[in-house]
């Protein structure tokens, strides 16, 4: 309390101005008047909101070439969350896909000034990541196998290093640290008026004071954007309104998942210590402590980030909407709510306790679900664009902008973002959701991040199979595009609490079980969360072929094919089902579902195909069963032949089980013998307890995704979002089977992909083997070679049949032939692995042929 007492006293409390714009005050009968610029009524691309987000698109769209961008900002430039920020940047990323935008960000913010002519602020002193833990140490060494194949420099490096960089720190519980060269922070109203001179430079009109009051779409695919001033009649919009976005969204019947927190952070008067040094120091992240530190002139700015249970959301404004003129306002602070914090960094920086508070700025960032932005197109309506959700908007903003300009002036994403797609979300994701997952976001901002993470907040879900109740006591679930599904079963006496780790943890060895379960008895796993589609009508075969590189499936038959970007790359993998003339079943994987969705309906909508589109992923309940006497359980449920000749491999049948009607595909991801049954939801729980009671003699039991995974990695089967996406082609990904170049029909990326294959490739999926101890790889891990780093991972598990760790990894072709011995890294140390023939474990269906092969010879 004493120390509690002493920075209240050395707090000067400065009063910031309210800044409330009135637009009743205004006469915008003269568009021209009211803004001093001519008022253009037609555009290609409208953004709407002129923070660093809004205006870098705006920036990157013009300087790119496109004619007639317009920028929309109801107040001024910067106002919402852009001017209050404390502007770090950093190279790094937990993830795989934002390290390129961020190192696109930082790459333009060293050149801005000298291309503009306006000053930045930029500072470069880098950042350290500090681990005072041995799970936070693990931690780094994770992070630098996911850096090391990408261009940024990162080390990790000991506390003499660390000390060199930061000399104020308290050096008693740091044992490492993982220091990024080139981050540091940028003054974000300098940053946003540099690319608005860009933009300005280059062709883009910027309006404001010009709120937008409505948004209304046209029959042809375009928008009329109404403000005061007048309409523009616009070809797209993108909704870049920050805090504002689920306002805009309200516009055309969307509730985008968005809502504002409180974010303290603490600005210093001058210290001592501080202004005696003779370089800057380095941006400091305490993990433990939950807050990053950086020098600011000749004192110090922190921010920490609270418990959940102490973070404040602005939940008002989801239910109210946004105050009227509020704009350059901040929240009242709270010292109480942050103390905690406080102390952990004056304990880290001890400078700190002597240190005059200057000032406590609480303002509203925004917060999605799972923190990342909402960015690219959205379903549901043609030509609406969204780059909202941005919990740190100064670091996305340069590279946001570069993304979203490129995809939409080629019209695809330049390279695979799918964790920050808008479609990620759907209606399941209602307010009580989003408030409880944005707390726990926040206050789980700087918690070990394992692999295989689970967040339980705000679950379940609207989304719950007709098995879910069955299974939810039974199982560690996880959760899939608003779905529970079962990850491993629990058995009597397995070690059932949630233990996520770098190294093999309690469910290592119950997945091995469900694993021998599918090899050698039978299986049920629930797959509900696929997303499943109905395509019919007149050109549904027409569109079909035109999307998908494979020939379509006749009627009562089933194949994998796969939708391919203009340049040839893998934008969906999807199993397709004719159940009908003309009407097709589409399956695809849980977190593609609006992904794909989106990209059907806008080339429906482009081409004018005759078709209707439905999307029954609510509707339809799923079960899978696998195993050899998979064939036994279902036939003592139903009067159809389902034996080998009476029900081939890929092909469907409307059928009977229990005398419930069923849609069953011969198919399984596990490898085995198998059928999925698509099961009306009402119907679902009847279907699994009749299919678990007809098996008992058969020794049935559920089984998780773990091990299907395990399974499919043996058998040799890719996954979209690893081996194949928007980074990769069909060709280098192994998929030859699937693309048939030589079909009359012309594919979307047919020329593309006849173009590299004329060239030849460069590099080729390999399937490996590694010679692991108790870990196993997870996928992104720096492949070497000689020393040098040759590849990555793509997706890794242990193998359950051949008792080692297996891994697919993009290699160079050199490098790709049977024997060719390389080094993957997991955890600092680099494991030896060697290219093997591929499959691991030969599929039922391969085995059976060749079971008859040789009745054949003999």
């Amino acid at each position: 309390m004493l120390l509690h007492a002493q920075l209240l006293t050395r707090l000067v409390k400065v009063r910031q101005t309210k800044v409330t714009v009135s637009f009743s005050s205004y006469a915008f009968s003269d568009a021209s008047t009211a803004l001093g610029k001519r008022w253009k009524d037609r555009a290609d691309t409208v953004i709407i909101g002129g923070g660093c987000v809004g205006v870098s698109l705006a920036y990157h769209l013009a300087k790119s070439g496109m004619k007639d961008v317009v920028l929309l900002e109801k107040t001024e430039l910067t106002a919402g969350s852009t001017w209050h920020a404390a502007g770090l940047t950093t190279y790094y990323h937990p993830g795989i896909n934002l390290k390129k935008v961020h190192y696109d960000s930082i790459k333009l913010y060293e050149n801005l000034e000298a291309e503009t002519g306006q000053a930045v602020g930029f500072h470069q002193p880098g950042s350290v990541r500090i681990a005072s833990t041995p799970a936070r140490v693990d931690e780094m060494k994770y992070q630098m196998t996911r850096t090391h194949w990408h261009v940024t420099s990162q080390y990790l490096i000991g506390p003499e290093k660390i000390q060199e960089l930061f000399p104020l720190l308290n050096m008693d519980k740091v044992l490492a640290g993982l220091y990024t060269p080139g981050d540091g922070h940028i003054d974000p109203y300098s940053l946003t008026m540099a690319l608005a001179a860009g933009a300005r430079m280059y062709g883009a009109q910027i309006y404001n004071p010009a709120p937008v009051t409505a948004l209304n779409p046209t029959t042809d695919g375009k928008w009329d954007v109404q403000t005061p001033q007048g309409t523009i009649r616009a070809n797209r919009i993108v909704n870049a309104a920050g805090f504002w976005a689920r306002e805009v969204g309200k516009m055309i019947g969307f509730e985008h998942p968005t809502i504002p927190v409180h974010h303290q952070y603490v600005v210093t008067g001058t210290v001592p210590e501080v202004k005696a040094l003779k370089k800057e120091l380095a941006v400091i992240r305490d993990l433990e402590g939950s807050y990053y530190l950086r020098q600011e002139r000749d004192g110090l700015l922190f921010g920490p980030y609270e418990k959940m249970e102490k973070m404040v959301l602005q939940d008002s404004w989801v239910r109210d909407g946004v105050p009227p003129g509020f704009g350059k306002e901040l929240f009242e602070s709270d010292l109480d709510r942050i103390m905690e914090h406080v102390e952990m960094a004056m304990d880290m920086v001890p400078v700190l306790k002597k240190a005059d508070i200057l000032n406590i700025v609480s303002g509203p960032i925004t917060y999605t679900p799972d923190l990342l932005p909402m960015v690219g197109p959205h379903q549901g309506l043609h030509n609406y664009w969204t780059a909202i959700g941005f919990g740190y908007g100064v670091i996305h903003a340069g590279g946001i902008g570069k993304f979203l300009s490129d995809w939409i002036r080629n019209g695809e994403p330049p390279y695979d973002l799918i964790e920050c797609d808008p479609n990620r979300y759907g209606k399941w994701t209602d307010v009580p959701f989003m408030c409880a997952k944005a707390r726990e976001s926040y206050g789980f901002n700087n918690v070990v991040g394992y692999p295989k993470e689970e967040r339980f907040a705000g679950r379940p879900t609207s989304r719950t199979s007709g098995v879910y109740e069955l299974l939810k006591d039974k199982a560690s679930m996880g959760f899939h595009a608003g779905w529970e599904q079962p990850h491993w079963i629990y058995k009597p006496g397995d070690d059932t609490a949630y233990k996520p780790s770098f190294r093999r943890t309690n469910w290592f060895g119950p997945v091995g079980r469900e694993c021998r379960l599918v090899m050698e008895k039978v299986g049920v796993i629930d797959l509900t969360p696929f997303g499943k589609f109905i395509v019919k009508g007149r050109d549904s075969h027409k569109l079909l072929d035109r999307l998908f590189a494979n020939t379509m499936p006749k009627v009562g038959q089933t194949n994998i094919s796969h939708m391919l970007t203009p340049t040839g790359r893998v934008y969906a993998e999807v199993t397709i089902t004719q159940v009908a003339p003309g009407e097709f079943l589409l399956i695809t994987g849980s977190g593609s579902e609006l992904h794909d969705l989106r990209w059907i309906g806008t080339e429906a909508a482009l081409g004018q195909y005759d078709v209707s589109i439905s999307n029954v992923t609510e509707d339809i309940g799923v079960l899978g069963i696998a195993g050899p006497n998979s064939r036994k359980v279902l036939q003592k449920l139903t009067d159809e032949d389902i034996s080998d000749a009476g029900f081939k491999f890929l092909h469907y049948r409307s059928i009977r089980l229990a005398d419930i009607p069923v849609q069953a595909i011969r198919i399984s991801y596990t490898g085995e013998l198998g059928w999925e049954l698509y099961i009306d939801q009402k119907n679902m729980a009847a279907v699994y307890q009749a299919v678990m009671e007809a098996g008992k003699d058969e020794g049935i039991d559920n089984f998780g995704t773990y091990a299907m995974s395990s399974l499919r990695l043996e058998k040799g089967f890719r996954g979209w979002g690893a081996e194949m996406n928007c980074d990769t082609n069909p060709l280098e990904a192994g998929l030859d089977f699937f693309i048939k170049l030589n079909k009359p029909g012309d594919f979307i990326g047919k020329a593309a992909l006849q173009e590299i294959k004329a060239k030849g490739l460069k590099r080729k999926l390999s399937y490996i083997t590694l010679d692991t101890d108790n870990i196993d790889p997870e996928g992104n891990e720096t492949v070497w070679h000689n020393g040098k780093v040759v590849g990555n991972t793509t997706s890794g598990a242990y193998s359950y049949s051949s008792q080692q760790s297996l891994a697919f990894a993009y290699l160079p072709l050199e490098l790709c032939s049977v024997g060719q011995k390389v080094e993957v890294e997991l955890l600092g140390r680099k494991y030896a692995a060697m290219v093997i023939q591929e499959p691991l474990v030969l599929t039922e269906p391969a085995r059976t042929r060749l079971q008859r092969k040789a009745k054949g010879k003999a």
